[in-house]
């Protein structure tokens, strides 16, 4: 699959970094947000799913919040979750508007350690986790 040439998603709210410490996850990481995404988007609820496992912080000069660096592999596979969920964003719409339903575009936020959502303060000892009350999808 080619999508290094794909275009980026602007939904994607990256919170690495924040100085809370542990990286994103890389390889099955990057499959349970598709999994959490095509739930999503066919209507169900991710947070069913067990899957285990805002602002950008990050400033000019490629550090995050905690002015620790960012790990080049890490931002590969931002990148390309960015891409699949530009993708849902394309597709998803077209699909859904000859059956008179319209696509709510969900937001990824991408986190180390714990986070604040509308669903209270989560560890990333809970997993990839979907908050009904602010519709994010949040992913470690």
């Amino acid at each position: 699959m080619r999508w290094q040439g794909g275009r980026r998603s602007s939904n994607v709210e990256d919170r690495r970094g924040s100085g809370l410490g542990r990286p994103l996850a890389l390889g099955g990481g990057a499959a349970s947000i598709v999994v959490a995404l095509l739930v999503l988007l066919l209507g169900g609820d991710p947070s069913q799913l067990g899957l285990g496992g805002g602002e950008d912080p990050r400033s000019a000069d490629g550090t995050g919040g905690s002015g620790q660096p960012l790990d080049p592999r890490q931002e590969e596979l931002k990148d390309f979750v960015s891409v699949v969920l530009a993708d849902t964003e394309d597709t998803w719409p077209e699909v859904l508007a000859p059956v008179g339903a319209q696509y709510a575009q969900p937001r990824l936020v991408l986190f180390t350690d714990a986070v604040q959502s509308a669903c209270g303060f989560q560890e990333s000892a809970v997993g990839p986790f979907y908050c009904p009350p602010d519709r994010r999808m949040y992913h470690w």
